[in-house]
């Protein structure tokens, strides 16, 4: 499958947020990575991001999508993450 992660997360913590997203997936952008996973490796994922997070303090979302058949992305400015990534 195909996902989107962001985040927002206190300072503190970020290097270690960052740190984990790139072991699975492609960083797109400040708090903003995407990538094909499989189903057990996006539960290791959360998994790990859980015992960094504070769910009080902390936000990670993930956009899911089957396919990547139907998705676009423009870029207006510089891009950012130093990979060639398709959507």
């Amino acid at each position: 499958m195909y996902v989107i992660l962001v985040y927002d997360i206190k300072e503190e913590r970020v290097s270690k947020i960052l740190k984990t997203c790139r072991k699975y997936l492609n960083w797109v952008q400040n708090s903003v990575f995407e990538g094909d996973i499989t189903e057990a490796k996006l539960e290791k994922l959360k998994t790990e991001l859980r015992k960094i997070i504070n769910e009080m303090e902390d936000s990670v979302i993930i956009y899911k999508m089957r396919t990547t058949r139907y998705n676009e992305r423009e870029i207006i400015g510089i891009e950012k993450g130093g990979e060639e990534l398709i959507i």
